[in-house]
Formats: C-alpha cells, structure tokens, sequence
C-alpha cells in the first residue's frame, strides 16, 4: 500500500458520518439524534479546550479570583509590600543621617572640619563673625562681678542673642591656649588640678565615651539647638555613650592622656551644626 493510499484511507476514516442517538430507554423514542464525525469531534473538542483555557486565564488576570491561585499575590500582600518598601526607604534617610552625624562626630574628634549641609535653612545661629560685636565698659564690669560670684558660673552668651543657652564652665582653669581655626585648634586648653572633676557645660546625651590616640579618654556630649560639646585628655571617664547628663554633672576628670598633651588640663571644645566655636565667647573659666 502506497503512501497516498494510506493518507486516503484516514481521510475517509475522519469524513466517515456517524449517527449518535439518545432513545427512552422503555419506548424506545428517539429523544435527540446527531450526525457526527471523527472530524467534528476533534474540531469541537479542541475548540472547547481552548475556550476552557482562555477563560481561565482570564479569571486569573482579571478577577479577584486570581488571589486563590497558589502562585499569585494577594491585595492585602501587596499593600504590606508597598508599607515595607516605604518603610526601607525612611530607614535608608535615617541610615545616612546618622551615618553623617558620627561622620561629624568623627571630624570633631579627630580635629577635622566636616560640611554639614541641611535641607532649610538655619536663621538661629550667628557664625563667629557675627559674635564680635564690641562690648560696653559698663557690661565688661557686669561681667566681672558675676564671674567672682561662684566657683562654677553660669553665662549667658552676651554676643550673640541668636544662641539661647546658659553654659556651665566644665572646670575653673587658667586657658593657657586659646580657639585658633587656623592651626586648627577648635578649642581652648584649661590648666587644672589633676583628677579634678569636669562637668557638663549643658543637659544633653553622651556620644561618644571613649580613647583617642591623639586626645585621650575623650567625652562627647550632644545637646539641644545643635549644639556639641568635647572634654579630652582626662585621665578617667565618669559616663558611657547614651547617658542622659544634666548641667554640672561630672563626666570626667582632669588628666594628661594622649599623645597632644603635656600635663593635667582639659581641652574643651563647643561646636554648632559640625563647626567650631570659640568657648570663650560663652564660657568663663
């Protein structure tokens, strides 16, 4: 049998009619006659089967239905995925903020200036050129009668009204080296008894305990308004990072540590938004 032959012979074998007749089963009347064939079925059946599956895809794609279909994300699911992701994104801006405060806090310790940039603006802070306004012989005699008052004065910034904070001097010393930016010395140095306690110059939370090869056991203290404060070279310290200090409480004491030091003193130094401060300018020590 040739090739032709066979191919025939399927052809007749799927055109070939075939009658499919539903009788009652007691009268035998015949309910519902059709002719079909091999061919029709398959045509029909397929048909069907891609109508099955079209639909299907359909209800998945564009009912709720979908959210039953293992595989598929429910609403509920993609609300928390879209809360999480707002989330990650505000924890990644408080990442980078703190990562630039202790870069800050790095700088201030090591003596290096470190840009601090802000979003807005800040109209309450006058930088150390504003602060040299020129001060009356009647306030200088003020100034000197309160200072003789008590061992620990407090004073209030008198140069700059723009900083409104009551400073408490850290120790009662003799400044034997003064704020100098240009050879980088962004503090004063205080002469003082050794083991002699050093107090918080304001209220604030403790950043930094801990040693510095050039600087010693050195404090860091954050307070509010921006402000920062460091005490170095004491020869113990009194506090660990994350304590809560008030004003005159004693964080460390006198000492000679590090290498930058040649006998018991405290340098202290005063910073706002990541720059320096003369401590002169608010302090009396």
């Amino acid at each position: 049998m040739t090739p032709d032959d066979k191919k025939k012979i399927l052809s007749d074998k799927l055109r070939n009619k075939y009658r499919l007749v539903i009788l009652n089963d007691d009268t035998f009347e015949e309910k519902l006659s059709l002719r079909l064939s091999r061919l029709n079925v398959f045509v029909v059946a397929g048909l069907s089967a891609i109508l099955l599956i079209a639909g299907t895809t359909v209800i998945i794609a564009f009912t709720p239905l979908r959210e039953y279909v293992p595989g598929y994300s429910s609403t509920a699911m993609k609300r928390q995925a879209v809360q999480n992701s707002f989330r990650v994104d505000s924890l990644e801006r408080q990442l980078a903020l703190n990562d630039h405060y202790l870069e800050i806090i790095r700088g201030v310790i090591s003596g290096e200036l470190v840009d601090f940039e802000t979003n807005t603006p800040d109209t309450s802070f006058v930088l150390e050129a504003d602060l040299d306004s020129e001060v009356s012989a009647q306030d200088r005699l003020l100034r000197e009668d309160v200072e003789r008052e008590s061992q620990f004065d407090v004073v209030r910034d008198l140069t700059s009204p723009a900083v409104q904070q009551n400073f408490l001097a850290p120790v009662k010393g003799i400044v034997n080296a003064e704020f100098d930016g240009e050879v980088k010395h962004f503090g004063v140095d205080v002469l003082a008894g050794e083991n002699e306690p050093v107090l918080a110059t304001l209220d604030g939370t403790v950043v930094f305990a801990g040693w510095s090869t050039a600087q010693g056991h050195v404090v860091c203290i954050q307070h509010a308004d921006d402000l920062f404060s460091l005490y170095a070279h004491n020869a113990a310290i009194l506090v660990s990072v994350g304590d809560r200090v008030e004003a005159g409480k004693a964080v460390a004491l006198i000492g000679n540590s590090g290498g930058e030091t040649t006998g018991p003193h405290l340098h202290f130094e005063l910073w706002h938004l990541g720059k320096p401060l003369d401590p002169e300018k608010y302090i009396s020590f």
